[in-house]
């Protein structure tokens, strides 16, 4: 909330975003700081919207909560629900009713006294949401992929470069130790020149709603007995079965918004969305912006990307329940003339390979490094005993953070750029990107890195963007 002039006091256009620049500008006190001298006043704490709750709206809200200078003073779902559950969290934790909801998200966004909002929607809509904040002067705080499409990324990086926001991606895997120190010793070419990277992504599907067992049991009744929903496709009476009204409590047609409408079945919206090529991008799209962005953080590659990329994958039917590649392999080519680095780069991205291990990989000409959630091994074991490197071998010092939520804030404050900025997830993911394309064409592209384009194949160059249903349209 907004602290009130004294009736002594002169009126003064001075807002809470103007103080926050320019207090970065001169110099701010560390958190650390803020918490020794207590909650900030209202007038320097950062306000926060949320925006989704379902599977990392939660979590990422309440790490916010956690923090003395910021106040989420708004949540907003299409799911009563889920709005109820938001608004609830927040309320209880400060003790008050101050929390308002929202069902619209640009109702949330058109607020003069909100900084700064945290986006945790389905993938089809992260470009309208995030493009809408930018253009409203907030910071925002996003989870990866950076959207569904390339074109709508490169519409992100431009409003978002346009707009001067901060901005986070939910990449987080930067600001745990195992992860920065792996990359630091590839940075630092400790493992020679990098040859080759493999990065290993998880396979098939997940139900992370806990919906199987409720449609298992409605296609019970069919004498054959269906129990995978990448084989249920429509004109069936297993579709048929899996179909149903929408919940009451539910805005489906707000849901699905700009992406093909298509009937309601609970086994793909909440958490299970990304299974659905109309909403999702399968495990390949959820988990790049995490290993993949690892691997471009250990090579230098942030605003860089492959040139040649070739894909292939398990793909159920196109118009299946679950219809994203359960099993995938890509090939990318990073050629030295195009990066900068020393020598060619190649790739491999992997879902379901077991001659590729989950987490990131860099093989160098003078040794190894592989990393995981948890994990850690080298072709040097003294690294393996160490916490990070010794400063006489940190001739490159990556950008470090302890804290992925408190890194945005502190970025909102200081004004500069977070561990994460927008340009790093765009490259970051489109890799994923390319490689769907090439397995959905079925033939290798050829990617321009300076340009953005996909050079001399119309049929590939019609998937970097994607038709809005109307009335919606990317900006």
């Amino acid at each position: 909330m907004t602290s009130q002039p004294s009736a002594a006091a002169p009126l003064t256009p001075f807002t809470r975003r103007s103080f926050l620049k320019a207090a970065g500008a001169a110099a701010i006190l560390p958190a650390r700081a803020w918490a020794r001298s207590g909650r900030p006043p209202a007038s320097d704490r950062i306000t926060l919207g949320v925006i989704g709750w379902g599977m990392m709206g939660p979590s990422n809200t309440k790490v916010f909560l956690a923090q003395n200078d910021c106040q989420v003073v708004a949540a907003c779902d299409l799911d009563k629900n889920h709005l109820q559950a938001a608004v609830d969290t927040v309320n209880t934790h400060y003790g008050n009713t101050d929390c308002k909801a929202y069902h619209d998200y640009r109702e949330l966004l058109a607020r003069d006294d909100i900084d700064a909002v945290m986006i945790a929607v389905p993938d089809h809509w992260h470009a309208l949401v995030a493009i809408e904040a930018a253009n409203r002067k907030k910071d925002i705080y996003s989870e990866k992929p950076l959207a569904h499409t390339i074109a709508e990324q490169q519409a992100i990086v431009k409003a978002v470069e346009r707009n001067g926001n901060i901005w986070q991606t939910g990449s987080w895997q930067r600001s745990v130790p195992n992860f920065h120190k792996a990359a630091e010793i590839v940075r630092n070419g400790l493992i020679g020149n990098v040859y080759r990277v493999e990065v290993g992504l998880p396979a098939g599907h997940h139900d992370f709603a806990g919906t199987e067992p409720e449609l298992v049991a409605r296609l019970a009744q069919l004498p054959g007995k269906i129990t995978d929903p990448s084989l249920i496709v429509p004109g069936t009476p297993a579709w048929n079965l899996a179909v149903s009204d929408p919940p009451p409590e539910l805005d489906y047609n707000m849901w699905i918004g700009p992406s093909k409408m298509e009937p309601y079945i609970r086994a793909r919206v909440h958490r299970n969305w990304r299974w659905n090529y109309n909403t999702g991008g399968g495990q390949l799209m959820d988990w790049i912006g995490h290993h993949g962005d690892i691997a471009h953080w250990g090579l230098g590659f942030d605003r860089t990307g492959p040139s040649e990329v070739e894909g292939r994958g398990e793909l159920p039917p196109a118009d299946a329940l679950w219809n994203t590649a359960s099993i995938y392999h890509i090939e990318c080519a990073y050629r030295k003339e195009v990066t900068g680095y020393p020598c060619d780069v190649r790739m491999t991205i992997a879902g379901g390979s077991r001659a590729i291990t989950s987490g990131t990989k860099w093989i160098g000409s003078d040794g190894w490094v592989w990393v995981d959630r948890g994990g850690f091994d080298a072709s040097n074991q003294d690294w393996v005993k160490m916490d990070q490197l010794p400063e006489e071998l940190r001739k490159i010092k990556l950008y470090e953070s302890s804290e992925h939520r408190r890194n945005f804030l502190d970025s909102v404050k200081s004004r500069k750029p977070t561990i994460t900025p927008v340009e790093t997830a765009h490259h970051s993911t489109i890799p994923g990107h390319l490689g769907l394309i090439s397995m959905l064409v079925g033939h290798k592209i050829q990617w321009n890195v300076a340009e953005e384009t996909i050079a001399n194949d119309s049929e590939a160059s019609q998937l970097l963007t994607r038709p809005y249903r109307p009335p919606w349209h990317l900006a």
